[in-house]
């Protein structure tokens, strides 16, 4: 997008997805919109070009050797400490669900040691390493970072997953919204003052205490984003009615096209739906009696990576309070699935994805 790469196109700077949910980036959406903001970029206007940056925690070995490539780079002999402490998961090859399993049960020594090792000695040289070129040092050594910040959380999430969903689901949301924030930091000091999008799934982006996620302790990005930078953001939310979804049924599954059911009788779906206006904007702290029906907990439909309509109450409805979850939501009452660039799910052998099973 910022022509800074030798990707040549969209369909190839968006190849390096090859794990599951392969078609979540590779799709025709993501790639028309990555190639209309490349052309955007090239007449900037007094602008800076805007980048794509990801906040999840996701492909734990991916990153350990971004961080081994980064540090060959600039400085060989602390890449070589850094493949020693790594050395740490090589037990588990890529399999860090049986390290997760192997720690959590005291079945082995952890990694932790190491990894917050590796992070500190990165950030210690972080002046030396991200001033040697200009911004595109900078940029790289940010990378850098992120990465290594995200090998010692990811390391701490595979050791949760084996004791409740609600320690691994805060540990993830809050690696997103500290990345969210180290981002931030990062082009303020090099534009100023950033604008900055989060594109994420519903049950990520509204604040988790406008839900029954707040019953179980679970905090989201949405709710910390508002703690953190109170009056300078605004969480939107989508919803629809019926159409259809490009989905799973199990985890590592192969996609499907799948249809979405009519929304449940008490859903806000149902309710946006008999309004008989096929797509609106509702914005509930513009009118009183609005803001009012849509403080009344209703369900709410979330669906994923995976869809199961055949189990959708249990599976993909929760309930909520709209107004205080959302600034806006958006109704679509029918929407279309997404195209897949590959015709099908590749099979890549490859480590657990960190968001197993939350993703679900």
């Amino acid at each position: 997008m910022r022509g800074i790469s030798s990707d040549r196109s969209a369909n190839e700077a968006l190849s390096d997805f090859k794990r599951f949910p392969i078609w979540m980036w590779r799709n025709t959406v993501v790639r028309d919109f990555i190639e209309w903001l490349r052309k955007e970029n090239q007449a900037p206007q007094g602008r800076s070009a805007t980048g794509f940056y990801g906040l999840d925690l996701y492909s734990l070995n991916a990153s350990m050797q971004a961080v081994l490539a980064y540090l060959e780079k600039v400085d060989p002999a602390a890449a070589k400490r850094a493949r020693f402490r790594y050395s740490c998961f090589d037990h588990y090859g890529e399999d860090t669900q049986a390290y997760g399993y192997a720690t959590s049960f005291g079945l082995t020594q952890s990694c932790e040691d190491e990894v917050i090792a590796q992070l500190v000695e990165l950030q210690r040289r972080a002046v030396d390493y991200a001033n040697r070129d200009g911004g595109i040092a900078a940029d790289e050594f940010f990378q850098a970072e992120q990465n290594a910040r995200l090998v010692r959380n990811a390391e701490r999430y595979y050791r949760s997953m084996f004791h409740g969903r609600v320690s691994s689901w805060n540990l993830r949301d809050q690696h997103m919204a500290d990345t969210l924030d180290g981002l931030a930091a990062h082009l303020d000091a090099q534009f100023g003052r950033s604008k900055i999008v989060v594109w994420e799934h519903n049950s990520h982006l509204g604040d988790a205490r406008a839900t029954e996620s707040s019953d179980r302790q679970e905090w989201n990005v949405g709710q910390l984003v508002r703690e953190r930078h109170d009056g300078d953001t605004v969480l939107i939310g989508f919803t629809t009615y019926t159409g259809t979804v490009t989905a799973a049924s199990e985890w590592d599954g192969p996609h499907e096209r799948k249809t979405v059911r009519p929304g449940l009788a008490d859903s806000y779906e149902a309710l946006f739906h008999s309004l008989k206006v096929p797509d609106f904007l509702v914005i509930p702290g513009t009118d009183i009696e609005a803001a009012k029906l849509l403080r009344m907990p209703r369900l709410e439909r979330a669906i994923g990576v995976i869809y199961r309509p055949e189990t959708e109450r249990l599976s993909h409805y929760f309930r909520a309070r709209l107004a205080d979850q959302f600034d806006a939501v958006i109704h679509l009452d029918q929407t279309s699935a997404l195209t897949p660039l590959d015709a099908e799910s590749e099979k890549i052998p490859a480590e657990i994805p960190e968001t197993y099973p939350s993703g679900v």
